[in-house]
């Protein structure tokens, strides 16, 4: 009978924590984001972005472009995905090209919005 000791109980769970890094490598590659005037943070369906207001802030994520239009007290102008949005802290999500965006706040120096897949189309 053969004593297998180099066999630990504890590969495979290093392998499963490499695949788990792995995915998540891919995944952030497939959500490529990229930002000017802007930070991002993204999962598989959504994206906060947070904009710097006083400067042209873009930042190109889940394959559309978001910028930053204009900020007026609680009123913001954005443009995603080729279309200008009016958005206000609180208000219901708006639907535009497949996604839904809200404004999360507004601030003197940045403006945060969530774009998220529109589940429906």
């Amino acid at each position: 009978m053969t004593n297998r000791r180099g066999t630990s109980p504890s590969t495979p769970t290093r392998r499963a924590a490499g695949l788990l890094a792995s995915l998540a490598l891919g995944v952030a590659l497939l959500a490529g984001c990229s930002s000017e005037g802007a930070s991002t943070d993204c999962g598989l369906d959504a994206c906060t972005v947070t904009f710097d207001r006083g400067v042209e802030a873009s930042a190109t994520i889940l394959g559309v472009e978001a910028k930053l239009v204009g900020a007026q007290g609680d009123q913001v102008t954005v443009e995603v995905a080729g279309e200008q949005l009016s958005l206000t802290v609180g208000q219901q999500a708006t639907e535009v090209g497949g996604f839904a965006v809200t404004l999360d706040s507004v601030t003197d120096e940045q403006v945060k919005i969530r774009v998220s897949r529109n589940p429906n189309g």
